[in-house]
């Protein structure tokens, strides 16, 4: 059965008897303004091709779309019709003046967990639970507030038709910032302090850990996006337990094997406290923080100290492996904290020192879908440098700024990453580009930059005019005590959106309907490629320029739309209708990636990927689809392998699910029911209550645990395999 999205977010059961009786009263009044009115069966048939028209949606339909339905049906009437139509819409006027009460129908949604659009958004938030419902209250206010009070009303008009996206809004009224690279090492060398306590320097790897926990937590309640921290920061500290143990006991000098056994307890321990902290204590939005954790040998010297961070990276890898207990006791795949492995000389060979912790990267990832992989080789082809994503992808631009704003608070020879955000984001439409020039080549240029100077400029500066005069004392352990500065108390953060400290980001979506709509073919042919990077050019000159005019580094973003592609795809039906194969799903394709349906072999895909990537330097990360590759862990390396000679960024999208019901841990399927509706089912038991399954897909860089919309949910179901199952 067709279903209605209400203005609170609640689905309900499409009912035509609404549509009649409203049609009936403004026909009531014009009989008697006029004495004439529709007849009956002019009436009738007027409904009949309204309900057509609604059944036509393959997604819940919004009172707002059967509205206009109804307004277009009843003037293509004329004569009567038209005086009707102008009745309904007066009454249509009135009611939405009137409705001021839109915000505390969506919060009474929100809280009484009847909201779909809350439920589906956010694949790692729990909107039943309290701390959640909070937070998206919040998050509620915030989006009203920005629509009204902060954004030009044709930027809101241009969002509110998917022809661009303004990220995070729902955090936007507050002076908040993106994602981040965490100072890990300035923090926990130099000292810091938390909710106005002073903590010094650490002793033991184990105490380390616990207070880097206490960072990123807080950090979460700073920030909106993801951050990342590096583990060769904690694990300089494997030293500092060494050191520990030979002051306790001054013996063990001559007992070595007993006082490495010691150090390795520590390290176990303060793995244990990183892993178990992150996922059991929600932040104050009522989640986990979405923390990544950067394990790169070559970030460590040659000799311990290297020796030390692979000790530490094993131990990161072998209880991710072992997993997390669920409720029942039984280990399941946890979504944080996200896991980095950069591939090296040192690590990646036969006879690499370190392959052996690759081997065991292998094994995790066969298992637990993680860690994903950078290549060393390629990002010092890229950017000149080696260091992290901000988050699940987000990178940096290369270090061009004078100043140190750490510990020494001047300038410092050498380049800085971790201190370092994010701004912002918004997204263009690219597919909404392609359908508006109506494949006129010279249309579609004009088109696409017109948007991008008269819609994305904008919006991404008011961004970035929110976060300019934010004072320090907002986020003391962010700006004033090591996490990305040491500003002093009413120092405005200011130099700090400028000279490339930080970086604000014009994201893409669409890539591939775009290219399909105006060449016929996909990007993976010479044909639809050429056009596709034609249509990177634009972008990235695009941000060239606005980075020339205003010495704010501007970065193009492969975006990773987790609720939006739906939002997008819908958007896309309302505007230009079904267009087979460009907008007949209910999602679209995420930045530059190949469409999850088409079929590619996994080397094909990430070559091709790794061109789009190196045109992406604001961010991007690419996937490959991989069957049960647990007996066939050489495989995993050989991609792996493929991985560090071609694309800088990537992971492996394995399964990892379990129905409590039944005690089934294959592949959990996606099925329709019978209102039409895709739902998860246990294929051993028939299982559908997602509350008895746990189920772990790639959403969009993170792991997401089992809440997604109808198109994320479509997206999943149509993934194709990357890899032969008999390798």
């Amino acid at each position: 059965m067709q279903k209605v999205l209400k203005r609170s977010g609640v689905e309900v059961d499409f009912d035509i008897s609404k549509i009649r009786n409203a049609i009936q009263a403004a026909n009531r009044e014009v009989h008697e303004e006029t004495g004439q009115a529709l007849t009956q069966g002019q009436a009738y048939s007027i409904i009949k091709d309204i309900e057509e028209e609604c059944s036509k949606y393959i997604h819940p339909i919004s009172v707002e779309d059967i509205q206009d339905i109804v307004e277009k049906r009843l003037c293509r009437s004329r004569g009567i019709g038209a005086e009707v139509a102008r009745h309904y819409i007066r009454y249509r006027q009135e009611h939405e003046m009137k409705r001021d009460g839109r915000l505390d129908d969506r919060i009474e949604a929100l809280v009484e967990d009847m909201n779909q659009d809350i439920k589906d958004e956010n694949s790692n938030k729990n909107p039943t639970l309290l701390p959640t419902q909070r937070d998206y209250i919040a998050g509620e206010v915030s989006k009203d507030f920005s629509r009204r009070k902060l954004f030009d009303r044709y930027l809101i008009e241009a969002h509110d038709a998917g022809i661009i996206h303004i990220h995070d809004m729902d955090f936007f009224i507050h002076h908040m910032h993106n994602c981040d690279l965490v100072n890990l090492n300035e923090m926990l060398q130099y000292g810091t302090v938390i909710s106005d306590v002073k903590i010094d320097k650490p002793h033991m790897f184990s105490t380390a850990c616990t207070i880097a926990t206490q960072i990123v937590i807080q950090f979460a309640a700073c920030q909106y996006g993801g951050q990342s921290i590096s583990l060769y920061h904690l694990s300089k500290f494997v030293q500092a337990t060494r050191d520990f143990y030979l002051r306790k006991m001054p013996e063990l000098q001559f007992e070595p094997e007993a006082l490495e056994r010691l150090v390795q307890l520590d390290i176990e321990k303060g793995i244990q406290t990183i892993q178990y902290q992150l996922i059991t204590i929600a932040t104050a939005n009522g989640q986990t923080p979405f923390v990544t954790l950067y394990m790169n040998h070559a970030e460590a010297s040659e000799g311990q100290e290297r020796d030390d961070l692979d000790r530490c990276i094993k131990e990161v890898l072998k209880q991710r492996i072992l997993g997390v207990k669920n409720e029942q006791g039984v280990y399941v795949t946890p979504a944080f904290p996200k896991l980095i492995y950069a591939l090296d000389d040192c690590n990646i060979y036969d006879n690499s020192k370190y392959f052996s912790t690759t081997r065991l990267a292998a094994e995790c990832t066969s298992k637990r879908m993680v860690p994903d992989y950078i290549s060393n080789k390629v990002e010092m082809e890229l950017k000149g440098d080696l260091y992290t994503c901000m988050g699940c992808r987000s990178f940096l631009t290369p270090c061009r700024y004078k100043r140190n704003y750490g510990r020494l608070n001047d300038f410092t020879p050498g380049h800085q990453y971790y201190g370092r955000f994010n701004q912002g984001v918004v997204t263009i439409n690219l597919v909404d580009v392609a359908l508006t020039s109506e494949k006129d080549f010279k249309k579609f240029r004009q088109v696409l930059w017109a948007r991008l100077e008269k819609l994305c400029y904008p919006a991404l500066m008011t961004r970035h005019n929110r976060l300019k005069g934010t004072k320090s004392d907002v986020a003391p352990i962010l700006w004033q005590h090591g996490g990305l500065a040491r500003l002093k108390p009413g120092e405005t953060i200011d130099e700090l959106l400028f000279h490339g400290y930080s970086t604000i980001s014009l994201g893409y979506a669409g890539l591939y309907e775009c290219v399909k709509y105006m060449t016929g073919e996909s990007h993976t042919s010479e044909g639809g490629k050429k056009f596709a990077l034609e249509v990177m050019d634009i972008l990235n000159r695009a941000c060239a320029k606005w980075k020339r005019n205003t010495n704010i580094d501007f970065s193009l973003y492969g975006t990773p739309i987790e609720s939006t592609t739906y939002r997008f795809a819908q958007n896309l039906q309302k505007r230009f209708g079904i267009i087979e194969g460009i907008t007949d799903r209910n999602y679209i394709t995420n930045s530059y990636h190949v469409p999850v349906f088409e079929e590619i072999d996994a080397f094909s895909k990430l070559a091709l990927e790794a061109e789009f990537q190196a045109l992406s330097p604001g961010g991007a990360i690419s996937y490959i689809e991989v069957p049960n590759m647990s007996r066939n862990l050489q495989a995993v390396i050989d991609i792996m392998r493929y991985m560090f000679d071609t694309i800088l960024y990537a992971e492996m999208n394995t399964k990892s699910d379990l129905c409590t019901s039944c005690g089934f841990d294959g592949e959990i399927e996606i099925v329709t029911d019978e209102s039409g509706k895709l739902i998860w089912r246990c294929p051993n038991c028939g299982e559908t209550n997602p509350d008895k399954m746990h189920i772990a897909r790639r959403t969009c860089g993170y792991i997401g645990l089992q809440k997604w919309n109808q198109g994320r949910t479509a997206e999943i179901r149509d993934r194709v395999c990357h890899v032969s199952i008999d390798v």
